[in-house]
Parts: C-alpha cells; structure tokens; sequence
C-alpha cells in the first residue's frame, strides 16, 4: 500500500433521520473519531426535510443530538424527497448523494455501522466503483417456472445498455444467485456524487416505473436500491472485489444492523470498540436518550444477549439468532 493510496482524501455520506438513524450516525461518527483520527475528510448526514412524500417530519428533532453530530464534525444538509420518500425511505440514500460537492470522491455509510479500525487504511480506488459483499440471496426469488436467474438479471442490463455477460462470476455455476453482481448497499464509494447519483436514480425510477416483464413476480420492495446499485456499478467500470476484502465489513467496519444483533453475533473487537466509543459522558448523555441504546449498552442488556450465544456455533439463519433473543425478552430495536 502506498503513502499516495493512504493519503487520499474523501468525504462519508450517511443519511440522518429522527429515531434511530439520529442515534446510530452519533455512535458511526464517535467511533470514526476514535478509531480513525486521521480522517480529514468531509462529513456529510444528509438530513430529508418535511414535504407531500413524507407522512411524519422525518426531520432529526433532538437538539442534543443534532448539535453532537455536529460537534464530532457532521455537516447536516437538507434534501428534498423528489422520489421516495416515506414510501421507500431506501430511496433516501439515492437522493442525498446529489447534494454532495461535484467530483469530489465519496464513501457512503449506512448509519448502522461502527468503524472499528482505521478507516484511511483502506485502499480504495475511486476510479473503480465497488460496495458490500455482506450479502444474502435476498433478490430475486425467482418463480418455481421461471423465469431465473439469467433471464431477470439480463433484462435488466438489456434495459440500460449494459453488457450482461462482463457482469457475471464464471467462477459460479449458472442459476447460483453469486453468479450475478449483487451487492449490499450498506457501503459503496465513487470518484463523483453527482454521477454516481444521477445514474443511480436514473436506473431505480426505470426499474420502478417501467419494471422489465421478467420481473413480474419481483417484489421491489424492500431491494429497490439493491437491484439498481449493481447497475451502476457495473456501468461505471466498478464491480466485484475493487478493494481487498475482509476491511470493510470486516477489520474495518462493522455493520451491525441492529444492537442486539451485535452483541449476538459479532467480534469481541466489536464490541469492546463499541463500549469503549461510548464511554465518554457527553456522548452517553445523549445516547441514553434513545431507549435501545440505552438499556443495550449502559445497562447491560446486551452483555444478557451475548451469553445467550456461542459465536462459533451461531444459527445459520439471522432469523433464528432474533426469535431466541425476542423468547429471552431482550429483543429491541
């Protein structure tokens, strides 16, 4: 790795919203600062504002939080919902990316990540977009007649332009859902923003509005900007393995998903980062306002969630690992 490739430097992008968004970029950006320290770039929470797509103010609400996150660095910047909105609030991501500086290369976050190494370690190349492998065959299901795999994921390259057969994983055999460039949207990084949003919007309204015939039987939502996302980065030049695995989603970063799904499954690095992030009494005042966190972290009901589990003989399924934690009585979210 070179000193040019560390010394890179790139702005983050989450999306802030009231509720447990609020909380989980307070804990991402605390242990930024702590595990990264060397970050110097900017930090964006693109923050959705009140408007006919929003049934509720998705605004974050809480004075204490919203001046901590600005306090560990945050810029907060409002967006409209042009597009999504309440009714796919996945879409949030999609649209905030078009308010970020021109050319400037960015890493996007899903706000229920931790950073748990140091982030500027982490070669990425800008030029070659890529985002997470942490993901499950969760899209398509395709039909018990058809169409497959082959046929839904090409009407979707034939819709854009794009060639399909660059795309796959020869590596995989045919109808195996790895054979076909599917990512987990919660990371992926770009040279430019505004390219990478405007293609990305671009593909997801296409495949919402005039869904291609092989996916008939597709349920959209909640995958939306997962189908989508490996469209664009496909058609950016990007694609599988564009910086060296086990760093993001694995050193690096960790994304959790939900509390209690961290104290069941993940590193005892995880978690020690994480009780060691939110030690510092300015960040536990405000992070006991929101109750997860609160009976999770400080008091101990997550130290209650871990010794339910033996990490290496955890359920194959993240289903089986909640109903045993909900049976206990320890499930929050």
């Amino acid at each position: 790795m070179t000193n040019a490739t560390t010394a890179q430097t790139f702005n983050i992008l989450l999306v802030g919203q009231a509720g447990r968004l609020t909380f989980e970029a307070i804990l991402l950006l605390t242990s930024l600062r702590k595990m990264s320290p060397d970050f110097a770039g900017r930090i964006f929470v693109a923050e959705p504002q009140p408007g006919p797509l929003w049934d509720k103010n998705p605004k974050m609400r809480n004075a204490d939080a919203r001046n901590l996150l600005q306090e560990l660095g945050a810029e907060i910047i409002p967006f409209e919902s042009q597009h999504f909105g309440a009714e796919y609030p996945n879409g949030n991501k999609i649209e905030a990316l078009l308010e970020l500086p021109e050319g400037e290369p960015f890493l996007f976050l899903d706000t229920d990540t931790l950073i748990t190494g140091d982030l500027m370690s982490v070669p990425f190349d800008f030029d070659r977009p890529g985002a997470s492998h942490k993901v499950e065959g969760t899209w398509p299901i395709p039909p018990l007649y058809g169409p497959g795999y082959t046929e839904i994921w090409k009407s979707l390259y034939d819709k854009f332009g794009l060639d399909f057969e660059s795309s796959l994983d020869l590596n995989q055999p045919d109808e195996y859902w790895r054979r076909y460039l599917y990512f987990n949207a919660g990371f992926f990084f770009y040279k430019c923003p505004q390219e990478f949003g405007r293609l990305y919007l671009e593909y997801a309204l296409a495949i919402r509005d005039d869904t291609p015939e092989a996916l008939a039987c597709q349920q959209l939502t909640p995958w939306l900007d997962q189908v989508a996302l490996p469209l664009v980065i496909h058609a950016l030049g990007g694609g599988r393995n564009t910086i060296p695995s086990g760093l993001m989603d694995g050193t690096i970063t960790c994304h959790y998903r939900l509390l209690p799904l961290l104290y069941a499954r993940e590193a005892d690095h995880v978690v020690d980062v994480l009780e060691a992030v939110t030690a510092h009494n300015g960040i536990k005042r405000v992070l006991k306002q929101y109750e997860p966190f609160k009976f999770m972290i400080y008091h101990e009901r997550g130290k209650k969630v871990r010794a339910l589990f033996d990490r290496d003989k955890l359920p194959r399924k993240e289903q089986a690992i909640r109903n045993k934690i909900r049976r206990e009585g320890y499930w929050m979210r």
